[in-house]
């Protein structure tokens, strides 16, 4: 893991000093709100539905034990909403209706719980029930450990995301986390870049398989080698969600390594001279690529060349700067306790046990990923359960994860694109210890990639941009596909829920995606199939498309699950004893029969109600 310099660990504490100092300016009157808005969302302090909301920059996924750990702190004694404030919330989505389970008499409700973080889809954490009169005291916290929420807000660039298996991965071309660091190094409290016509977001992928969601990004990185083998980059610009899926524009086949910054500085400069600032809707840079085409290509070219003829690429990565970086990365020593006689017997009990449970072989399966050292593994704890948010950690689990790390990861842990935590160096002899300590705490679900692995934003539960809930409606679908054997034999399939058209859901890129709309002001929810992130399950990125038109909240459990019946009824072998998956299906028979499906299931649910 990287460590923080002597100057970075300086610069995020004078900055938590900072926000201390204009936090009290505006308590006294001397700061107005609209002066302190800025300041705050340059901190990552945003205002939503009934608190604040602070997002943490979790640069690249990877957190220490220790990290973990005050995390955990925060979670535990600072997300703590006044109780009045509580029963206010709860009152008002109660008011919004039950959320009806398929198949059963029971309703789920919004729990609009505290105490907990909430891991985001670009990896960060976010608490939203923070008091902000106590925003200081927990910047100061975070900067204890090198955290904060510097540029996770506003119009900037933001936290820089890998894959979760930066650095592991078997089919690994280079590790891109040196190079994701080099760019936040250079990126942060960038003066040219501080203020864009829109927010923006890079992303970078080591591996030969697609894990970062590349497509959807504003600018992202894709590590290669040319015919001579030298290293560089790959080049894709004007991806993103939102109103309007943009999948990105290849503009540069291959850029070498050492002129990576100078090359992005050209894109982003030229998207700063002339995107729209008139409409933030049209705002983004995949606006301004999809209008201009190759005359954008080519002014990133000639800016390019400026940058090196004449300004001299100030900006070069020297193999010295590269190195110094790259240092940090190197895999941990995996030191492993000698055991005594009294532990070997314990460790072949646990295994034994574990070699029991009908469950540990789907575990296995699911849970536990391949690792470029043979004698490691990649073990991904489910933060998707029954009672639980998508993606919500509580302070206890922040604690426990934090032990799991020390005691099986060498201290590390990553937030994963899906809104789970990785384990990157578990010793495949440790598997049957981790499993039964996983199980303990209630992240041993085998269900990673299934239909209950969803990503879901917070929604309207808590954001102010929400057009409606998404809590209570992925908590009735999880309920109904608590089967293990069913949700296991369904098979790999991608759920991905949003709240608004902001997309923090991801819910273009789902197999299948729930699109939360305001109709009249009421809560209805959009359908779309389709599409993908770009991995090897799911082909090239590529937005979903809507099926027909919306349904009402007490609708939708319903319509999953006669999409999900659909498929199974309409899959074919895929060979090796297997079916083929969601996705694979749909392709091949079109949507036709899961958009008669979905919209039978709205007529019965209405004749039911």
């Amino acid at each position: 893991m990287y460590q923080y310099t002597d100057f970075d660990r300086q610069f995020v504490r004078a900055r938590a000093a900072q926000f201390r100092d204009q936090l009290e300016r505006w308590q006294a009157g001397t700061l107005s709100d609209e002066e302190l808005r800025p300041l705050r969302l340059q901190n990552g302090w945003y205002i939503q539905r009934y608190a604040p909301m602070a997002r943490i920059s979790v640069p690249y996924g990877e957190l220490s034990s220790k990290q973990l750990r005050t995390l955990a702190i925060v979670a535990r004694d600072y997300d703590r909403p006044a109780p009045e404030l509580l029963q206010e919330a709860q009152e008002k989505q109660l008011a919004l209706g039950p959320v009806p389970i398929p198949g059963t008499d029971r309703t789920v409700v919004s729990k609009l719980e505290y105490g907990y973080g909430h891991f985001s889809t670009r990896t960060n954490v976010q608490f939203n029930w923070i008091p902000i009169t106590r925003a200081a005291d927990v910047m100061e916290l975070l900067a204890s450990v090198s955290m904060h929420g510097i540029q996770t807000s506003g119009n900037a660039i933001r936290n820089i995301t890998t894959e979760a298996l930066a650095g592991i991965a078997v089919d690994e071309i280079a590790d891109p986390r040196p190079f994701a660091e080099i760019i936040r190094q250079w990126a942060a409290l960038h003066p040219e870049f501080v203020v864009l016509p829109r927010t923006f977001k890079i992303a970078l992928n080591g591996a030969r398989e697609d894990r970062a969601a590349l497509g959807w990004y504003d600018i992202s990185l894709q590590l290669a080698k040319n015919e001579a083998g030298t290293l560089g980059f790959k080049v894709l610009v004007g991806g993103g969600m939102g109103r309007t899926p943009v999948i990105g524009t290849v503009v540069r086949e291959f850029i070498e390594w050492q002129h990576l910054l100078s090359y992005l500085e050209a894109c982003i400069r030229v998207y700063n001279q002339y995107g729209r600032r008139d409409n933030v809707w049209k705002a983004r840079i995949k606006i301004l690529v999809k209008a201009e085409g190759q005359r954008y290509i080519d002014k990133v070219e000639e800016e390019f060349r400026q940058i090196l003829e004449i300004d001299g690429a100030p900006h070069t990565i020297t193999q010295a700067e590269y190195d110094r970086i790259a240092a940090q990365f190197v895999a941990p020593e995996i030191k492993r306790a000698a055991r005594d006689a009294a532990g070997t017997q314990v460790h072949a009990i646990i295994r034994t046990d574990a070699e029991a449970d009908p469950q540990y072989d789907r575990w296995l399966q699911r849970n536990v990923l391949p690792h470029r050292n043979p004698q490691l593994r990649a073990v991904v704890l489910s933060f998707k359960r029954l009672g639980q948010n998508p993606g919500d950690c509580t302070a206890d689990q922040f604690d426990a994860v934090a032990e799991l790390a020390d005691r099986f990861s060498a201290g590390e842990a990553r937030v994963t694109h899906q809104q789970n935590l990785l384990l990157p160096w578990v010793h495949q002899d440790d598997l049957p210890e981790l499993y039964a300590a996983a199980r303990k705490l209630g992240l041993a679900r085998s269900n990673i990639g299934l239909i209950t692995d969803m990503i879901a934003c917070p929604g309207g539960d808590f954001c102010s941009l929400a057009n409606a809930r998404s809590l209570p409606i992925a908590e009735a679908i999880t309920e109904r596909f608590q089967d293990l054997d069913e949700e296991h034999d369904i098979g790999e399939i991608d759920l991905n829920f949003s709240g608004c058209i902001n997309s923090c859901g991801h819910h273009h890129a789902g197999h299948i995606g729930i699109l939360g709309v305001d109709k009249d002001g009421k809560e209805w929810y959009q359908i779309t199939l389709g599409g993908s992130n770009g991995t090897h399950l799911s082909g090239p990125a590529t937005p979903g498309k809507i099926v027909g038109p919306s349904f009402a909240k007490e609708e939708v459990p319903t319509v999953i699950e006669a999409l999900i019946d659909t498929y199974r009824q309409l899959r074919q072998p895929a060979g090796d004893g297997k079916l083929e998956p969601f996705i694979a299906t749909l392709r091949r028979v079109g949507h036709d029969p899961f958009k008669a499906a979905a919209n039978a299931a709205r007529f019965i649910e209405r004749e039911i109600a």
